[in-house]
């Protein structure tokens, strides 16, 4: 079985025992979380699609690590021949989640 799932403003195909990084959720290591903006439900069989959401579906997550940093992406900007340069780093902060149950 396997869904579509709205988290953190993204959209993800969850199955369970899943594990992914989500962008950071206010929540501890161990919370056990529920989503409900499931958009598609799937199995073998059938597929059930929400209009907007399936209703009554939802997603049971635990949170493994709460805070975990992405790789650095550089940001430079450069303005030939004006002598302008700029260099800027970023890392986007993710929390590591695991699929516990699709339930519908």
């Amino acid at each position: 079985m396997f869904a579509i799932v709205t988290i953190a403003g993204q959209q993800f195909k969850v199955t369970k025992g899943q594990e992914l990084f989500v962008h950071r959720l206010e929540a501890a290591e161990g919370d056990a979380m529920t989503f409900d903006q499931v958009l598609l439900v799937g199995d073998d069989n059938s597929t059930t699609v929400g209009m907007p959401v399936v209703k009554g579906a939802s997603i049971g997550a635990t949170v493994l690590e709460p805070l975990v940093k992405g790789d650095k992406v550089i940001v430079f900007k450069k303005k030939r021949r004006k002598g302008y340069r700029k260099k800027n780093g970023h890392r986007q902060q993710f929390t590591k989640i695991k699929i516990d149950s699709i339930t519908v």
